[in-house]
């Protein structure tokens, strides 16, 4: 028990149900001594277990769908009353493709639903943020994180336009965490984690060979979702004050691999 974020409160955006990682992270946050509010659509609490998670975490939750600002307005001002203050630090764990739930290729997309998708996976970001910066709702050397994932940089064909989501995602995180460091003194860092077998993650098509490429790779293996908590509590806490505007690698080294023993053996 280190107790890194003793005294600190905190809004996790998208536990679905125990295989999410904003689950875990809020589960570490809770271990390490942080109060919380926990937040998700309403369409996707239905679906999911957040009650659960609030009970053990002693926690309140306030519905919000992060598209849209008048919820998010909401959420922000009843959270800072819930929890007696400023906040300091947020997740967002937040990512949908209508083209992928639909089974449309990235050469033949439907593009209402590529709109929809970067609404929710990213520009839902950019209004998180925005919120959160007009109200001046952060405390000084507070801590935003986004859950992102190397699609952004490189080719996985069947990650379709979720691909282009998160590369908007790091650069809204980039450009935002600019204007939040330099007038609030607020780090704002996105975490491209290895694939990880969530809800989202599990509907990629070949999401089960991503996974098992990745772990051949890696000369560290995968990073769990209990990893990527304990990760995202050390950019939560005091002992990160300086990283900011970072994508930042939690994969085991596979961003940096161009091949391993382990697969060239497959092909020899």
């Amino acid at each position: 028990m280190y107790n890194l974020l003793k005294g600190k409160k905190g809004i996790i955006f998208g536990a679905l149900n125990e295989h999410s990682i904003a689950w875990k992270v809020a589960e570490k946050a809770h271990e390490q001594g942080a109060e919380l509010v926990l937040t998700n659509a309403p369409i996707a609490m239905r679906m999911g277990e957040l009650d659960t998670l609030a009970e053990k975490t002693n926690s309140q939750i306030i519905p919000a769908d992060a598209t849209s600002v008048e919820d998010l307005e909401n959420l922000v001002e009843k959270s800072m009353e819930i929890l007696g203050g400023k906040i300091d630090f947020v997740l967002h764990s937040i990512g949908m493709s209508v083209n992928v739930r639909k089974g449309k290729h990235y050469t033949d997309p439907k593009y209402d639903f590529t709109t929809k998708g970067w609404d929710v996976s990213a520009v839902s970001f950019h209004k998180t943020m925005n919120v959160l910066y007009n109200k001046n709702a952060m405390n000084q050397w507070g801590s935003i994180v986004a859950l992102t994932y190397m699609a952004a940089q490189r080719v996985f064909p069947d990650y379709n336009d979720m691909a282009d989501n998160k590369a908007y995602l790091e650069s809204i995180a980039r450009s935002f965490g600019y204007f939040f460091g330099r007038d609030h003194k607020v780090r704002v860092n996105t975490i491209s984690q290895s694939p990880t077998p969530t809800t989202a993650g599990s509907g990629v098509k070949g999401f089960d060979g991503f996974i098992a490429y990745a772990e051949k790779m890696s000369p560290l293996g995968n990073a769990t979702a209990a990893d990527c908590a304990d990760y995202t509590i050390s950019l939560f806490s005091d002992l990160t004050k300086k990283v900011t505007l970072q994508n930042l690698f939690h994969d085991g080294g596979f961003s940096n691999m161009g091949v391993s023993d382990a697969v060239m053996e497959k092909f020899e």
